[in-house]
């Protein structure tokens, strides 16, 4: 009897999950998912559990509750001058995973054409396969030690069937931070062709090199297109709260409140309570954990080089991609599954975030948002391979 529906049948088993258990299993150091060894300010830790404590543990309003919504908004004028109604355009969700599911659930007809690009976070192909919806990739491809894509490419796989471009800056896998030009040519698109861009911006914060983090919401014409998705998973190194947030215009909202309405209804209350706190209180914290991110970022990218692999510089995120084949290797799968065996250490393969994975079979990510130590301890391991 088949019992999984055929549109979700490429999906298995995520590749955290596999690597994950692979860390616990042999004993190997972690750096394949990103979740950080250390966790956020602990004055947002004192006001969940202050909440907890004092009785908000029952459903909370279905859009979020109003000083978490409120407090979205005021950062997003405040930081981006992006002006949102805390009560008709900010919707708070269970982490920003439910939060694009729930858009492309929303806002894509089976059959309607969604573009990605690739490598592309794995949950993505995911949610357009349960909307019924296409998924077309456009690569990015390494040029001048970064990952970038080609305009042209971009705009060859529009077509008539496209609704919606979804776009992850800072990007996770690659840690590429998409520059002005390329958020123009996006929005350029995107106005021409009538196109609703999903942004997942979970990573806003955390930028390096002074590189900016700029909202594709802030160009002309995007404000009414976007659905802004961010979370404070990554930002206040709670991954684990899975509290996220989406900011839209007023039809937008609406349609994917529908959709998550069915979801999950709601998001916890006590951690949206501290939330609301820490992005009034806390983003002094968050540049203090973006600068050690900076040196963790450093301090990795040496050992691996020195390790023998060839490292490409993240201008975000958590993660440092390196190709394997200076140090003999083609399959950056096949290595990441006898890495713990040879080195004692879990990564990620790239491969697995492609349409072609070919494309990305040489490349390997590694996590850097873990303690000092935990990162000289895996490099001294990792310089086994060479």
């Amino acid at each position: 009897m088949i019992v999984l529906v055929g549109r979700m049948r490429e999906f298995g088993t995520t590749v955290f999950a596999e690597m994950t258990a692979l860390a616990v299993r042999t004993g190997a150091i972690n750096l394949g998912q990103g979740f950080p060894d250390e966790d956020g300010p602990p004055a947002m830790l004192d006001r969940a559990v202050e909440a907890i404590r004092g009785g908000l543990n029952q459903y909370p309003p279905g859009p979020g509750v109003s000083e978490l919504r409120q407090a979205i908004a005021d950062h997003q004028k405040v930081r981006y001058g992006l002006a949102y109604d805390p009560d008709s355009e900010i919707l708070v969700t269970v982490g920003a995973t439910e939060a694009i599911t729930a858009s492309v659930l929303a806002l894509c007809e089976p059959g309607s054409e969604v573009i990605v690009f690739e490598p592309y976070y794995d949950s993505y192909p995911a949610a357009i396969a349960m909307a019924g919806a296409v998924r077309r990739a456009v690569p990015l491809r390494v040029e001048a030690g970064r990952f970038a894509f080609d305009p042209a490419e971009l705009r060859s796989a529009v077509t008539p069937k496209t609704r919606a471009i979804l776009v992850n800056s800072p990007h996770n896998p690659t840690g590429t931070v998409f520059t002005p030009a390329e958020l123009a040519a996006i929005a350029a698109l995107c106005r021409e062709h009538d196109l609703i861009a999903i942004t997942d911006e979970v990573y806003e914060h955390l930028t390096f090199d002074d590189i900016p983090h700029v909202p594709l919401a802030t160009l002309p014409g995007m404000r009414e297109r976007t659905v802004t998705i961010s979370s404070a998973g990554k930002t206040f190194s709670v991954t684990g709260w899975k509290t996220g947030w989406i900011c839209a215009a007023p039809e937008l909202i609406r349609a994917i409140q529908t959709v998550k309405q069915f979801l999950t209804f709601t998001a916890a209350a006590p951690w949206q309570l501290a939330v609301a706190y820490a992005l009034r209180h806390e983003l002094d914290w968050v540049g203090t954990l973006r600068g050690a991110l900076q040196g963790k970022r450093d301090r990795l990218m040496a050992g691996l080089a020195a390790a023998g692999f060839e490292v490409l510089r993240p201008s975000g995120t958590y993660f440092v991609q390196t190709d394997i084949r200076p140090l003999g290797f083609a399959d950056g799968l096949d290595l990441t599954r006898r890495l713990p065996e040879l080195a004692g250490v879990v990564a990620i393969p790239t491969q697995v975030f492609y349409d072609e994975p070919e494309m990305g079979r040489h490349y390997v990510r590694f996590a850097f948002c873990k303690k000092d130590a935990v990162i000289d301890e895996a490099i001294a391991r990792l310089s086994r391979l060479g």
